[in-house]
């Protein structure tokens, strides 16, 4: 057997094993559509607890997504250009949302941010009650998108050219400048892409935010809660809620995919 042959046997069982995961992940989304029919769709998605959720949710995850852009890109700037001890520990820390159960998030939130929580009575204190409020829906979605700002902004920062920011200095540049107007606007599109991740987190997030909000319609239910809770009900308007998600879920990948060219399928080669 020649070496062509046996790349030809390899593409072969690359291409059927794509086929199958891309079934895979087409056969789910293809019965969501099946399911709903376009006069069923449109009449959901006009109900005002419909409207009401989805409002909610977009409006949370664009201030979780702020949220964790504010936070997360001082914490990137410092590991990727800075070597400290204990950074292994603290990346580990910030990486811990990635692979923690959503449910577990909530409850450690809960029993932190609680009135009986370990900062709920010195929040209490100043009349500030979180549990089961719209804040809480931010703040367990900014917990769960923090890693997906941190980390391809960190990428992003570590892959600029060095050499750029020094001579910015060398011209008498103060350090917030040279960030301002070297550094970030460099890693824009990592910027882009860890807004557009968080801002998808955010959308889908469900287990911290039904445990540490609650399922208050208006109030902390979200989109998620709210497939969640039709499904046991109202089965079609589950489905129009699903769809919808879907398709945020998909145009949100698209505009990422359009804001970071690294994203993009490279050519094969000849």
């Amino acid at each position: 057997m020649t070496r062509h042959d046996g790349d030809r046997g390899l593409l072969a069982v690359a291409a059927c094993v794509t086929a199958g995961v891309a079934a895979l992940l087409v056969l789910p989304l293809v019965a969501l559509v099946v399911r709903a029919s376009p006069a069923a769709l449109a009449a959901r998605l006009v109900q005002p607890e419909v409207l009401a959720a989805l409002q909610l949710s977009v409006t949370t995850s664009l201030l979780a997504t702020a949220l964790a852009l504010m936070l997360g890109v001082p914490v990137a700037w410092l590991l990727a250009t800075h070597r400290f001890r204990g950074q292994r520990a603290l990346e580990t820390l910030l990486d811990l949302p990635l692979v923690l159960p959503p449910t577990v998030a909530g409850l450690a939130l809960l029993l932190a941010f609680g009135r009986m929580g370990l900062a709920g009575g010195a929040l209490g204190a100043f009349g500030v009650t979180l549990p089961f409020t719209t804040a809480a829906v931010v703040l367990a979605q900014v917990f769960m998108a923090l890693p997906f700002v941190i980390g391809p902004v960190r990428a992003g920062l570590f892959a600029v050219d060095p050499r750029l920011p020094e001579v910015a200095r060398t011209l008498g540049a103060s350090e917030w400048r040279v960030l301002r107007r070297v550094t970030l606007p460099l890693a824009a599109p990592a910027l882009a892409t860890g807004a557009s991740m968080a801002f998808a987190r955010s959308l889908g997030e469900f287990g911290a935010t039904l445990t540490f909000a609650g399922n208050l319609p208006g109030v902390t239910q979200t989109m998620p809660l709210a497939v969640y809770v039709a499904m046991q009900t109202d089965l079609e308007a589950a489905v129009a809620l699903a769809l919808l998600l879907v398709v945020l879920s998909f145009g949100l990948l698209v505009a990422l995919r359009a804001l970071d060219p690294s994203r993009r399928s490279p050519r094969a080669p000849r």
